[in-house]
């Protein structure tokens, strides 16, 4: 079947000098570069290659539904375009930030009538994450009896964003942002097919690479504008930024991104690795994080992965937060910096967070057991009666002002909750535990 050509769609494969009839200035560059293959698409080797997913998945006959899992201008709509090709159905495209119930209904009808005529549709579905679950749960009779093929499209974790029932009965495959040798290739066509070489030092040119932050479709676009502005001596970094203004990074402060950068930070100090933790915190920045969620995730890490090893990485925590609060960006953002270094480098234990947890599974294990008698205060006549108090030893006129007496209730076993991995000012606190232990074990 004819391929019907889309301004929105997304990736440009190999060499297609011949693939418009159109004259090169009335069609986008981008355009002019979609692949007619799926061989030709660039960057996703592990889906089209040889021993591609979807290769071996054509050459069973066998396609299956699918979601497209990928950041912008990595091929989704292209791949999607040239499966419907391959395997001969009829291509339908919708956008979820445009489309209804009522859109759904008409294409649904429209699929079943082709089916009746021995005709099948694939409905490549644009940002299939955007729409609610009901109208997700809406593909699930027409997937299962075969009335379409469902291809969707999606920058967002499909584990968060559809619903199980349909990712049950869908293929999720991952897509790749493009490396700098994909983004190479994709220069390189877009010479070939305009017969005319960038103007770009080496180094402009892979700042424009870098510009394009894994966008094929951004990288074609930059170029397209740098042919429109025809300099006449090849452009240095400085000069191309001029004409160029650099992409925002990836990021999403409700999305995938947010979570993906904080746990890279986070790991990456509990490994004690600063320059990696300082990298992503710059990434997070970079990207318009606000200063006070990473504090926030700081003082959280502070308590949960250096806890007592150093009492002091929660002061220093507390201390950078109020510091930004104070001076604000981009004062305070070396403030939160310099606590990145400190809880990086500074000796680790969740002993403490470990300890807890133990302690709260088993406090709603063991519900409402009194305290044992002789720990209860007893102010009143009927509760010393009662035998509050009664046998309590005042641990200070104790010998080493240590009783050794149980405080867990009547009925329960004495439990080791804390235990101090014995690195930073935790070996003083093991040595101590360890002592009073003996202690308890001598005098019992």
């Amino acid at each position: 079947m004819a391929r019907t050509p889309s301004p929105d769609g997304d990736l440009f494969g190999e060499a297609a000098t011949a693939q418009t009839s159109a004259p090169r200035g009335a069609v986008p560059l981008a355009e002019c570069l979609r692949p007619h293959e799926l061989a030709e698409v660039i960057g996703q080797p592990h889906l089209v290659g040889p021993d591609g997913t979807l290769t071996r998945m054509l050459e069973r006959g066998s396609l299956a539904s699918l979601i497209l899992w990928g950041p912008p201008g990595v091929g989704k709509t292209t791949i999607a375009r040239l499966l419907a090709d391959r395997a001969g159905l009829v291509f339908v495209q919708i956008s979820a930030v445009f489309s209804g119930v009522a859109d759904l209904k008409r294409v649904f009808e429209e699929a079943a009538r082709r089916r009746r005529t021995g005709a099948r549709t694939l409905l490549f579905v644009d940002e299939i994450h955007r729409f609610n679950r009901a109208q997700q749960d809406g593909f699930l009779p027409v997937v299962e009896e075969g009335t379409i093929t469902l291809v969707g499209a999606t920058t967002e974790n499909p584990s968060f964003e559809l619903n199980g029932a349909l990712l049950s009965r869908c293929q999720v495959l991952v897509l790749r942002r493009l490396d700098d040798d994909a983004l190479e290739q994709l220069l390189r066509r877009a010479e070939a097919v305009t017969a005319r070489k960038l103007a770009l030092t080496d180094a402009a040119r892979a700042a424009l690479r870098a510009m394009a932050d894994g966008d094929g479709r951004a990288i074609l676009n930059m170029a397209e504008q740098l042919f429109a502005a025809n300099p006449s001596a090849p452009l240095d970094e400085a000069a191309l930024a001029t004409i160029i203004a650099r992409r925002a990074a990836l990021y999403d402060r409700d999305r995938e991104e947010h979570y993906n950068l904080i746990s890279a930070l986070h790991k990456s100090m509990r490994g004690s690795d600063p320059d990696a933790a300082l990298y992503w915190y710059a990434r997070m920045l970079a990207g318009g994080e606000d200063p006070r969620y990473i504090a926030r995730r700081l003082t959280r890490f502070a308590v949960e992965d250096i806890g007592l090893a150093d009492p002091g990485a929660l002061t220093q925590a507390i201390a950078a937060w109020e510091a930004y609060e104070r001076l604000g960006s981009p004062e305070g953002d070396l403030a939160i910096a310099q606590l990145v270094l400190y809880l990086a480098t500074a000796p680790k234990s969740n002993a403490a967070y470990r300890a807890f947890g133990a302690a709260r599974r088993a406090a709603q294990a063991t519900g409402s057991l009194m305290p044992p008698a002789h720990i209860l205060n007893a102010p009143t006549k009927l509760m010393k009666n009662l035998g509050y108090g009664a046998g309590y030893e005042y641990d200070h006129d104790s010998e080493e002002a240590f009783s050794g007496q149980t405080y867990f209730p009547d009925g329960m076993s004495r439990e080791t909750f804390y235990r101090p991995a014995g690195r930073g000012a935790e070996q003083e606190i093991k040595r101590r535990l360890l002592h009073w232990a003996k202690l308890r074990e001598d005098r019992e």
